[in-house]
């Protein structure tokens, strides 16, 4: 049985930028934006266009730097929300109107100050008002998972008649776990007929360090389009990482039975990217882009991959364009140690290996970083 493709929405121009101190400049997100079209997402959200005069001029320069993508800009469901994002998106290839208004009785209560009818008629309403002047509407549920499944359908079911095309089903907060998530999505699917003719979509915030999982229990659950950010960045603890849940569905592809178009070896390249644009550095412990993804310092995992890389590998380093290392440090081994003076072109008979060997241990166990440099200038002196 083939794979069901999972369409890839990035929103690391919108809500990655989001992140305290991040400011994109329109060139910027440009240049990011093309290296996104290399790495093959679907959509790309470029900015919130009623936001700022700077970020509509960023969804301009995005439209123009691309070619085949999806662009997509955020709006409220005021009528000048939706008529900036659609003014800026008049040069994109394929132009995308995403709409939000959240339904959760906190949100809807104490930030909104509305009546769930009145959100419904928001609802239905902005759609209604940007249908036909954009080529896609996704409609999203903010707060959807602290929201009434019967109202989040409704309001669904409303917004898909008016014409959205995508409706989002975002874990704003980050406060789902992945089997709730999984059930609430397809009970929403259940009580809303209409969303057989519409892809749904999940969005999930790091608050409960969740997100990547709560995005694949979402694709178990069904729906057509995951959205994520390069790195994870994002409001708050961030947002679910696009290498993390396209590496994931590639390595697991048998469980999920989803891919995605993403092409792994552009992965890396994005991520150095958007770090060095935004200057969110990553740490060298994160999964899939981090300096030590690939590192193997303890012995007996040194010695593992030097027999057969699988025994402590899961992936392949080369699709994403890296390779393995394994640093020299007080947890490695006899065998590494040797394979690391070969590399280096220092033939050692037994005897000279142990001695350097011992000194290296010795100066390992201080804690400081060791080269073989330091190890046979004392072997040697």
């Amino acid at each position: 049985m083939s794979s069901r493709n999972i369409a890839v929405f990035d929103t690391t121009l919108r809500d990655g930028e989001q992140s305290p101190g991040i400011a994109l400049q329109p060139e910027e997100k440009a240049e990011v934006a093309q290296q996104l079209e290399r790495l093959g997402v679907d959509v790309i959200e470029a900015g919130f266009a009623a936001a700022s005069p700077g970020d509509a001029e960023g969804i301009r320069a995005v439209g123009r730097a691309v070619s085949s993508v999806t662009v997509a800009s955020l709006a409220r469901t005021r009528r000048e929300d939706i008529d900036a994002a659609v003014d800026a998106l008049a040069d994109a290839p394929r132009s995308r109107l995403h709409i939000v208004l959240a339904t959760s009785p906190i949100h809807m209560e104490k930030k909104l100050r509305m009546t769930p009818d009145e959100v419904e008629a928001a609802a239905v309403a902005a759609v209604a008002y940007g249908y036909g002047r954009v080529d896609e509407i996704e409609f999203s549920c903010e707060d959807a998972t602290r929201s009434d499944p019967a109202f989040v359908a409704l309001v669904c079911g409303r917004a898909v008649e008016a014409g959205a095309d995508v409706i989002n089903l975002p874990d704003t907060t980050g406060y789902a776990l992945p089997n709730e998530y999984r059930e609430f999505i397809r009970d929403v699917v259940r009580r809303c007929p209409p969303l057989e003719h519409a892809t749904v979509s999940a969005h999930c915030h790091d608050d409960l360090g969740l997100a990547v999982a709560n995005s694949l229990a979402a694709i178990e659950a069904g729906v057509g389009q995951i959205e994520c950010t390069v790195n994870g960045i994002g409001e708050r603890a961030g947002n679910a990482a696009l290498e993390e849940i396209v590496m994931a569905l590639r390595t697991r592809e048998a469980a999920f039975g989803a891919v995605t178009g993403v092409r792994p070896v552009e992965i890396v390249r994005t991520s150095r990217l958007v770090e060095r644009l935004t200057q969110y550095a990553i740490p060298p412990n994160k999964a899939i882009v981090g300096a030590n993804a690939f590192a193997h310092e303890a012995g007996i995992h040194q010695d593992g991959v030097l027999k057969d890389v699988s025994t402590y590998q899961i992936m392949d380093p080369a699709e994403l364009g890296v390779t393995m290392t394994l640093p020299l440090g007080k947890h490695s081994g006899r065998h590494a140690f040797a394979r690391a003076c070969s590399e280096a072109g220092l033939e050692l008979d037994r005897d000279a290996l142990a001695r350097a060997f011992a000194r290296f241990k010795a100066l390992a166990d201080v804690g400081d970083r060791v080269t073989l440099a330091d190890v046979f200038v004392e072997v040697t002196a």
